[in-house]
């Protein structure tokens, strides 16, 4: 089983600390942000300034305090940064500003089949010799791109990325981090979370793929499910996910993202209500999915309770 790096989130609009910290421009804030989750051991410190829906964010004001903050994040610790936002030109002006000197090789996050200028984006990271995130979520059609709703469409798009990083931007496998897309496991009524398993088995399986990395954002996970169980089950995937090749996940550090031991019981069940969530016969796929949820539910009944959203810590 491989071992897990942790790319710390906390520094994102969907925190509260870090919304008070945009809304104020506090630079000491995201330092404080930064060197809490490289203490805990965070292999990177992803950014992303972008809003959410609890703030609104105008592209000019990222552009504008990222010049601000990225310096300000190396000053506190020499954690490797990973840019996190669609638009090339975050990407760009995060690198224009980011001392590789001091913190070694960046992430960009991400590469998808969705994105506008996508070959930019692989200039930048050509141009500025970086690791790079790449969605298997979503595939190229002759439209334009689509939700992958079969590991094969995730396993195409990823062998997709990869030719063209190591054609067009000179990466090797090694740079190259997959995200094989994970969803709330008590909504999950199209089974991407199976599908995100199998491509894993596919993409390891395929040779002309090996030495590439997976990732997950692994707070997708658990969303909506009581407090009390929600980090237990990210950890009980964490483990189901490792031993499929899972290397990398975005994950709040403060929580203790680590996989259970393998004898653990909530793997098996966590396994099992999975394995319900998998179609049978010629029912739809909506009808496994229910079928995984009032699993999950079951899970969760066993002396949980509800309480507010972890991510406005």
């Amino acid at each position: 089983m491989p071992s897990l790096n942790i790319i710390g989130e906390l520094i994102n609009n969907s925190y509260a600390r870090a919304r008070r910290a945009f809304t104020d421009r506090d630079v000491s804030g995201y330092q404080a942000l930064a060197k809490s989750q490289a203490d805990l051991g965070a292999r990177y410190l992803t950014v992303n300034l972008d809003g959410t829906q609890r703030i609104s964010v105008r592209q000019e004001e990222m552009f504008a305090f990222l010049p601000e903050v990225i310096p300000a994040l190396q000053e506190v610790c020499s954690t490797p940064l990973a840019f996190d936002n669609p638009a090339v030109d975050y990407h760009r002006i995060a690198l224009e500003h980011y001392d590789r000197e001091k913190s070694g090789q960046p992430i960009i996050n991400s590469l998808a089949a969705s994105r506008e200028r996508l070959d930019e984006m692989i200039d930048l990271v050509k141009g500025y010799d970086t690791n790079v995130i790449v969605m298997a979520s979503e595939h190229f059609t002759p439209e334009g791109s689509a939700q992958c709703l079969d590991a094969r469409d995730s396993h195409a798009a990823t062998k997709h990325f990869v030719d063209l990083l190591i054609n067009k931007a000179d990466r090797k496998p090694d740079n190259i981090i997959v995200d094989v897309g994970l969803a709330p496991v008590g909504a999950d009524t199209y089974g991407l979370i199976n599908i995100g398993l199998d491509a894993m088995k596919l993409i390891t399986a395929d040779p002309d793929l090996q030495g590439v990395h997976f990732v997950v954002g692994l707070s997708n996970f658990a969303w909506g499910t009581p407090k009390g169980i929600r980090e237990k089950l990210e950890n009980a995937y964490l483990t189901i996910a490792s031993q499929l090749g899972l290397d990398y996940a975005l994950a709040n550090p403060e929580k203790n993202p680590v996989p259970l031991d393998a004898d653990d019981p909530l793997v098996d069940e966590l396994r099992a209500a999975l394995e319900q969530g998998r179609r049978q016969g010629d029912e739809s796929q909506e009808t496994a999915g229910f079928r995984q949820a009032e699993a999950i539910m079951a899970i969760c009944a066993q002396g949980q309770s509800n309480d507010d959203d972890d991510w406005d810590d």
